[in-house]
């Protein structure tokens, strides 16, 4: 009779854990910052909405690699989500291109509204044929330079000046349009590379300028805002498609409201960076963008030259 309990309790048990799947969710980024939050917030919702048979690990801070090392990971299936940049997905989906484009959005809400529209939707759809699947995308504000020994007030400034820039063709073009040396280093090594002037500055927004603790070494910030380069979250196919449509609704809705979440937690989060990094000697500048603007054709006749992002840039600039 005991024996026949006991194999009844390990029967249940071995139920219990098929019934709950854990997903591994891994990112580059500071505990502090909002994108992290709004995962913790996801995972939370995600176990709720499961009733606990959908769970969520995070592991911040690059411990499973850089971004994109987590998205091979992605690819092959040894890891389930991951939040990188736009820009880093240009090296497997070109339609990501357009979001580095300077100057393409005509301000936040126009941004948004491509983000959560249509467009947005497309590009997300279109990394399925390399087994990344888009999720969503996280506010990821403006990027403008930061800089070691001078500030940048014109595109003149940054002539002969290398500047950090991600593992994007596009940032190379631009920085290159504007005159400076474009250095792609990934984020993690940044600080050293600014430290020992392998670099004489970077590009990147408030928050990540802040967390990162660049302001130590550049001590010029130079507000052109001259991208805006959404985060983009996403799961492999492999996880998808194990995924029942239940599991599946689950894991949208969860996605949905962490994106709200995200956006809340980034507007307070850029004015406490700015706020941060002054108190911290920092000299903010605010720059004609006009005279950016007028440097950066090339970086459009270039893309302009394919005819998937031709027809992306218009569906944006209609609205």
């Amino acid at each position: 009779m005991r024996l026949t309990a006991f194999i009844l309790l390990i029967v249940a048990i071995t139920a219990c854990n098929k019934e709950q799947t854990t997903l591994k969710l891994a990112h580059g980024l500071d505990t502090g910052h909002s994108v992290h939050k709004a995962m913790v917030l996801l995972a939370n919702e995600l176990e709720k909405n499961s009733s606990g048979k959908l769970k969520i690990d995070i592991y911040p801070g690059g411990q499973l690699g850089a971004e994109r090392e987590c998205l091979e990971l992605l690819q092959i299936g040894s890891l389930d989500i991951t939040k990188v940049s736009a820009a880093v997905m240009e090296g497997f989906v070109e339609e990501y291109r357009v979001f580095g484009l300077p100057y393409l959005f005509n301000d936040k809400e126009h941004y948004y509204s491509v983000l959560d529209g249509k467009t947005g939707k497309y590009i997300l759809a279109r990394g399925e044929e390399f087994w990344l699947r888009g999720l969503c995308y996280y506010d990821a504000g403006s990027r403008s330079f930061y800089t070691i020994q001078k500030p940048v007030e014109h595109p003149d400034d940054l002539k002969g000046m290398k500047i950090r820039v991600m593992k994007s063709i596009t940032a190379v073009k631009m920085v290159q349009s504007l005159g400076g040396s474009p250095t792609p280093i990934s984020w993690g090594e940044l600080y050293t590379a600014l430290q020992s002037g392998v670099v004489d500055g970077a590009e990147n927004n408030p928050p990540s300028f802040y967390l990162s603790h660049h302001y130590e070494v550049c001590k010029y910030y130079s507000l052109d805002e001259h991208t805006m380069i959404p985060d983009v979250l996403l799961i492999s196919s492999k996880t998808w498609n194990r995924l029942t449509s239940q599991e599946q609704s689950w894991l949208e809705e969860a996605v949905s409201k962490s994106v709200i979440y995200q956006r809340e937690l980034w507007q307070k989060s850029e004015k406490e960076a700015l706020d941060s990094v002054i108190s911290h000697g920092v000299e903010i500048i605010y720059p004609d963008k006009g005279a950016f603007k007028d440097r950066v054709d090339d970086v459009y006749n270039d893309l302009l030259e394919n005819e998937a992002i031709e027809e992306l840039v218009g569906q944006i600039r209609v609205r």
